[in-house]
Order: structure tokens, then sequence, then C-alpha cells
């Protein structure tokens, strides 16, 4: 008989299944009216359309989310392998991300360059780790520099760690303290943190919060190198 845990990918798969076919012919009807040329809708009715329209993509990829969180727990999904640069990596997300930048919150990569080479799913990684960025600068206050702190483990000398926080001067105090689980029930993000952490997690990596200090949001990824 399955346990409970392992009942949860089973029931999530059934939800995607469930959800799938309803959302994808409410867009597809939303699609054929925005189109329609024999009967063009006026400014007022577009308007309505068109946000219901932006509502039900925003299900539809939920939807795709949950369907991968499913298949992350029930092991089904094969995580890519090749090699790749994580601190190059970062320097290019960091470089396309424009969250909060309109109330002037600017996100700086420092730390090691190059160096961190590690063997992975490029394409997962890179969601994952903008999912994280994106969660940490949203919730910070106006005109501050969010920091993304790159820097080999000394500690076990086989791994990297990526440390996010809203100063500097935080660095060495987040990347020293006791862990703490990393907060995912944030608000407008759907199940991308969730996804973030087992993305993180399947490359044999963690994703923590750093209990001792005050630095809203801050977070550690820490990812095994290539031997």
């Amino acid at each position: 008989m399955p346990t409970r845990k392992d009942s949860c990918p089973q029931l999530l798969s059934l939800a995607v299944h469930e959800f799938r076919t309803p959302a994808s012919v409410v867009s597809g009807y939303l699609r054929m009216l925005q189109r329609d040329e024999e009967a063009p809708l006026n400014d007022r009715h577009r308007k309505m359309v068109d946000e219901a329209e932006k509502s039900c993509a925003r299900l539809v990829a939920l939807v795709a989310e949950m369907s991968e969180v499913s298949k992350l727990d029930a092991g089904v999904t094969t995580l890519g392998k090749a090699p790749l640069d994580l601190f190059h990596l970062i320097q290019e997300l960091a470089d396309g991300v424009h969250e909060a930048r309109e109330r002037d919150v600017r996100f700086e990569v420092r730390g090691e360059a190059r160096g961190a080479v590690m063997t992975g799913d490029d394409a997962r990684l890179r969601t994952a780790l903008s999912a994280i960025f994106r969660a940490i600068l949203r919730e910070q206050p106006s005109a501050c520099t969010v920091v993304a702190e790159r820097r080999l483990d000394a500690r076990d000398g086989a791994s990297a760690a990526v440390i996010v926080v809203a100063e500097q001067s935080a660095v060495r105090a987040a990347y020293e303290s006791k862990p703490a689980p990393f907060d995912e029930k944030r608000g407008g993000l759907g199940l991308a943190l969730p996804l973030a952490r087992r993305v993180i997690e399947g490359h044999g990596g963690r994703l923590w919060s750093p209990g001792s200090t005050a630095d809203r949001g801050a977070a550690i990824v820490s990812l095994p190198l290539r031997s």
C-alpha cells in the first residue's frame, strides 16, 4: 500500500491532468474571441477578454509548474548532465534580471568570476536561480543594492556557494550562520521556489536561509563541483 508521502506526486499528477484540459479549453476560446474578425470586440469587451486571457495563461503556467514538481518528486524527471561554470552562469542571469529595478533596487554580482565547474542541467538551473533572485529582489525596500557573492567553499573544497544578501557587509555573517529553512511560500511566484529547491537538491546541492542575519530574504545556494 502506498504511503501518504508516496501518494503526493500521484495526487499532483492527477490534479495536473484535471486542471490542464479545462484551462486549455478556456484559453483557446479566449484567443478565438481576440482574433474574431467577423464579430470584433469593442474596446470595453476586448479589455476584459485580454485580462481574462492573461489570467488564464497564468493558470496554465501554474499547471505546468505543478506537473514539473510532481515529476521531480516522483523521480521521473532526468536532469541534464552537461559541464557548466556556475559563477559564469550567475553573472549571465544577473545581467538579465530586472525585478524591482523601477524602485531603484540594484543587483550586483561579486566574488569569483569563474572556476566553479560542475555538471548539471543548465536550463533548469537558470530557471531555479532566477526565481531565487527575483524572490529576494522584489522584497527589498527602494534604493538599495542586493549582492550575490560567489565563492568556492573552503570548508569542504568540493562545492561552490552563492550568497544573496541585501548588503555586502552581511555576506560573511550570512555564510557562517546556522542554516534555517528557506521560505518558499512567497506570494506572486507560483511554484517557482519549491521547484527551485527541488532542482538544486536534485543536483546534490542545498538551498537555505541564514538563521542569524536580519537581511530580509537572504539565501545561500551551495552546489557540488565536478570532480
